[in-house]
């Protein structure tokens, strides 16, 4: 999964920070808009109330109470007036009797403006037609102008009745939904644009800084220079562009250093490698010495092998371990007796088997090295007189059983052996090698290999005449 940018990050938490903080202010404004609006609608049912009274009052003392009913159809008609009616206290109805149909008598819902003296309001805006019912009470008192106490047997603070009231707040909802709907519209539109101007913000100061501060690091390494750190607007960038450019210098100084001690490494490594390959060598001429065999046998065994190994595509470093172990090839002649190993004639079947044995004195002297071309040394030791077809010594192997190394040594040093002289035979004619070889096809040698020297013999000659 794709992990997520700076900048998505970025606006992701600001988006719900925005839209939290909209919500919040949205609730709040409503809340404050709500009863800011009930208040509202609770002084015009009380300013109504009031006129209800003093019409009431005037109609009492024009002694014209019998006509109130108009007065208050009036007071009902009016637009926010669902329903007007008065509720008469129980001393008004003992003294002037029951009243008419828009006069109710006491009940429970008004117990509490009639218990406390003071208004009662019941709002109702979740239903589908929203209503405010004010139950405002009329007090007894004996002060000018009203002086209730003319008229009215009662003591003074009596509660002698109550206006119940009730305001349609239909088109009040309404308006404050349009309010909302355009304060949430605004809101948004506010939210919006700070959205968009923060998203321009990281672009402009976080995301397109941090890519070219990218580009430019990997440009600085690679040339090997600083980072132009005035470049950045922002003082944080420019900060981190100086702290790359001394990790960056830091770094390339170690890059070269390690390079530097690499290259002297690799210098040393080349000069152990020759050092090793001439202690090879100098150990394989000096088995030849001992041998009396002819002067340069080791190395034109290693230039044949070096030759037949490439002709076979061999890798690159498996022809440098042939070349270099080939010399080695014979090194177990050196636990053999003179009497045995420089016995100008034929040896005896007894004689033969000791000769035998320096394949199993060259392996044991090798093999306990777990360098790559001493190892190779002991299987070549070990390998070269394996025969193709299982005849040979000293473990009979046959074919791909023997190791390449081994098959490869066996040819170019019969090869070699046969072109030149022996103390215990004459050198054989060209014509008389190349006879035997192709004989042996199948035999004594690898077939494939036979092929090659075959085919690239004037390049095996090149060497043979180079190093006679």
């Amino acid at each position: 999964m794709q992990k997520p940018t700076i900048k998505q990050i970025t606006l992701k938490n600001l988006m719900v920070f925005l839209m939290l903080l909209s919500l919040t202010t949205l609730v709040i404004l409503t809340l404050n808009f709500r009863n800011i609006s009930v208040r509202i609608m609770e002084d015009k049912a009380l300013a109504i109330s009031e006129v209800v009274k003093a019409g009431l009052t005037s109609h009492m003392r024009a002694k014209i109470m019998a006509k109130r009913d108009y007065f208050l159809a009036e007071i009902n008609a009016l637009t926010l007036v669902n329903n007007v009616a008065i509720i008469r206290s129980k001393e008004v109805t003992d003294q002037f009797g029951a009243g008419h149909w828009r006069e109710k008598t006491y009940d429970h819902v008004t117990q509490e403006a009639f218990q406390t003296g003071r208004p009662v309001f019941i709002l109702n805006d979740i239903d589908m037609e929203p209503y405010l019912r004010a139950i405002v009470p009329f007090i007894a008192s004996s002060t000018e102008p009203l002086n209730c106490l003319k008229c009215h047997e009662v003591e003074e603070g009596t509660v002698l009745g109550a206006v119940d009231l009730e305001l349609d707040l239909t088109e009040y909802r309404d308006v404050t939904a349009k309010l909302l709907a355009a304060i949430g519209f605004v809101t948004f539109s506010f939210i919006f644009l700070i959205v968009i101007n923060n998203f321009r913000t990281i672009q402009r100061y976080v995301q397109e800084p941090l890519n070219s501060l990218i580009k430019k690091t990997e440009q600085a390494y690679q040339a090997h220079t600083p980072i132009n750190a005035d470049e950045f607007e922002c003082l944080e960038f420019e900060h981190v562009a100086r702290e790359i450019n001394l990790f960056t210098g830091e770094a390339i100084h170690r890059q070269e250093v390690i390079e530097q001690k690499n290259l002297a490494l690799e210098v040393m490594s080349k000069e152990i490698e020759r050092t090793l390959q001439e202690t090879l060598f100098t150990m394989g001429v000096i088995e030849e010495h001992r041998s009396k065999e002819t002067n340069n046998h080791t190395l034109r065994v290693t230039k044949y092998s070096q030759l037949l190994g490439s002709k076979y595509g061999l890798p690159e470093r498996e022809v440098e371990l042939l070349a270099m172990a080939s010399p080695l090839h014979d090194i177990g002649k050196l636990g053999i007796p003179d009497s045995i190993l420089l016995k100008p004639g034929k040896l005896s079947e007894q004689e033969y088997e000791v000769m035998k044995n320096h394949c199993l004195i060259g392996y044991s002297m090798l093999s306990h090295s777990k360098r790559d071309v001493l190892q190779a040394a002991a299987i070549i030791a070990h390998q070269h007189h394996e025969r193709w077809d299982g005849s040979g010594y000293p473990q009979g192997l046959a074919g791909e059983n023997i190791h390449i190394y081994g098959r490869i040594v066996t040819l170019v040093d019969v090869f070699d052996a046969l072109a030149t002289k022996r103390i215990y035979k004459e050198k054989w004619a060209l014509p008389e090698i190349v006879a035997y070889i192709k004989k042996e096809r199948g035999g004594q040698f690898d077939p494939e290999l036979v092929d090659l020297l075959i085919q690239n013999l004037d390049e095996f000659l090149v060497i043979k005449h180079r190093y006679h």
